[in-house]
């Protein structure tokens, strides 16, 4: 996501439309001090209890699939497949993407091996995260495009030896292990150092704090890996990184669907039991999720026990999550682009 705001003109359905707040999405990197907080009275006053009662890996433990990164892709998806007019306009793309992911991680999975897979997918996930929070940032940092795409290349770097570290470190020997911390260590001082050269190029308070923002993102989850913290190194950035992207989404929805003239089923039902329509999306996204990683998997191995007498491994919570978040990762790169549909609904405001 990127950051220019559009006149109010360009609104059809509201004169006030939901604005999204930069303030908000500055206050969202809130949640890292109250995690090091945490982390230091752990350490300190209780003796790493909680580091020891979190799960290994952010992965295993359930509540955290269904709060965190899944809900916002489903309603990424959602977004596209209840507006006809928006699929019309990205089907060629999507199609092709589709043809893409099922050659290059359906039939290439057999040839190319699991832990290369496993990294690409990891990389382009950490590049997702981050490319947006630094797109976001770029409307009041206002740096020059090399200096954007050094910070950028940068904290991605040390996000993915951060996120390798996590997720593969039952499987690293202590030498990897260790290199891949200190390579994260090194990106990490890298952008701290490229955060100071950054400075010259900003000219007001919200783009110092946006700058300096994302840079202690990647610095704490790097603190949080070197301190076994696995948890807190990966719930801080998608914290930041889910909030930021529902702020959009629902700012969307509100600002096409809030005119009582709209007439798109779902939302005309919606209203018709008085239910806000800020709501919707989330509340479809957190239920849709929760049915389908709970669930999703036994009915799919019901119908095709019934069927085929046989059953699939991990359809839903493997092969449809992990499509719809390749394809979240490839679309969120381009819908919300100055000449996308969707971005005519969207407007910023900087308070």
């Amino acid at each position: 996501m990127s950051a220019q705001s559009l006149p109010l003109s360009d609104y059809s359905n509201s004169n006030k439309p939901m604005a999204v707040s930069f303030r908000f999405l500055l206050g969202l990197y809130l949640f890292i001090p109250v995690c090091l907080l945490v982390q230091l009275g752990d350490q300190y006053w209780f003796g790493y209890r909680l580091r020891d009662a979190l799960p290994s890996s952010p992965g295993h433990f359930l509540l955290f699939q269904l709060l965190f990164g899944t809900p916002h892709i489903i309603a990424s998806s959602l977004l596209l497949l209840v507006h006809p007019d928006y699929l019309k306009v990205f089907r060629k793309r999507l199609l092709l993407m589709t043809v893409f992911i099922a050659i290059f991680f359906g039939i290439g999975s057999l040839f190319i091996p699991y832990t290369a897979l496993y990294v690409i997918t990891a990389c382009w996930t950490v590049y997702h995260v981050l490319k947006q929070q630094h797109g976001i940032a770029k409307a009041v940092c206002r740096l020059p495009k090399y200096a954007f795409n050094l910070q950028v290349g940068l904290s991605v770097a040390g996000g993915c030896f951060i996120y390798l570290g996590v997720f593969l470190k039952n499987s690293l020997t202590p030498e990897q292990a260790l290199l891949i911390l200190n390579l994260s260590l090194c990106f990490s001082i890298a952008l701290v150092l490229s955060s100071l050269w950054c400075l010259r190029f900003i000219n007001n308070a919200q783009g110092f704090w946006f700058l300096w923002a994302n840079t202690v993102l990647v610095v704490i989850s790097y603190y949080f890996l070197s301190q076994h913290y696995y948890f807190l190194a990966i719930l801080i950035p998608r914290l930041v990184h889910d909030i930021s992207a529902f702020s959009f989404y629902v700012s969307h929805d509100y600002n096409r669907h809030q005119s009582l003239t709209d007439t798109h089923p779902l939302y005309t039902i919606a209203r018709s039991f008085k239910i806000p329509v800020v709501v919707i999306l989330p509340v479809f996204s957190f239920l849709l999720t929760y049915c389908l990683q709970a669930y999703g998997d036994e009915w799919i191995n019901m119908i095709m026990r019934t069927l085929f007498a046989t059953e699939v491994y991990k359809a839903i919570t493997l092969g449809l999550f992990g499509y719809l978040a390749l394809m979240h990762y490839y679309t969120e790169a381009f819908i919300w682009a100055a000449d996308s549909p969707l971005r005519r609904y969207i407007v910023f405001k900087y308070r």
